[in-house]
């Protein structure tokens, strides 16, 4: 019949599923995918490494463990992530959060060589590099000395998987952007010093480290903790 097209017409259903499709396509490279936190850690330390176990969802890591944590936005995007290095390498999966806005993996091994290998599945993935990743700010800082008891007790009841506080010690506190960056902190915070870890939060929005112990070790931590994160290359966070 002549005026009448021949034109496919494209129903809600076939315009829904074809939005789908670009995304999917585009996963490769796609700049939707944000690298929030890669940050490799050669040794995990025997406080840190306990008190993660006390957190984890997945399979324990040991001290002396190679660990890697990674954090995308959006965090649905991290299941694609974990999948590659589950099968590029034989890392375990240790911890693996996914919010609506930020997603979060962490997997290690006795092998440092694994756990290289397996982030560079996961970069291959995505097709960036480490240079991609977003560089970690200091949001917040702060020593408090001498604790009293009074303070002690209410933080020490606030959910904390870690030791606890006692009066008279020195606390020191950190705050990163993105959150994931903490743990690095921590790490190298135990290396520096004998200190005690209370608490490390490297989910949401930022990251959280307290810990404690005399004065001049809270000093040595704090300094060894900033500085690891303040080292760290990356690229400025976009307003």
């Amino acid at each position: 019949m002549s005026g009448v097209s021949n034109k496919p017409v494209l129903t809600p259903c076939d315009v829904t599923d074809t939005r789908t499709e670009v995304f999917h396509i585009g996963f490769r490279g796609n700049p939707m995918i944000k690298l929030r936190t890669y940050v490799f850690i050669d040794s995990l330390q025997p406080q840190l490494a306990e008190y993660l176990g006390t957190t984890s969802a997945g399979f324990l890591p040991l001290p002396g463990d190679a660990s890697l944590w990674i954090e995308t936005a959006p965090g649905m995007a991290i299941h694609r992530l974990t999948d590659a290095a589950l099968k590029s390498t034989g890392v375990r999966l240790g911890q693996q959060v996914v919010e609506r806005s930020f997603g979060t993996l962490e997997v290690h091994h006795e092998d440092q060589g694994e756990v290289r290998q397996a982030g560079e599945a996961v970069l291959r993935v995505i097709e960036q590099t480490e240079a991609n990743r977003q560089k970690c700010r200091i949001a917040w800082n702060e020593t408090i000395r001498g604790i009293e008891p009074d303070h002690a007790v209410v933080i020490n009841r606030q959910g904390r998987k870690g030791s606890m506080i006692l009066p008279g010690m020195s606390m020191f506190i950190l705050e990163t952007d993105p959150a994931g960056y903490i743990v690095y902190a921590a790490n190298e915070a135990e290396k520096a010093a004998n200190i005690t870890l209370v608490d490390v939060r490297a989910f949401g929005a930022f990251g959280r480290l307290t810990f404690v112990g005399k004065e001049a070790d809270v000093d040595e931590a704090a300094k060894a903790a900033m500085n690891a994160v303040n080292g760290l290359t990356g690229v400025e966070a976009t307003k």
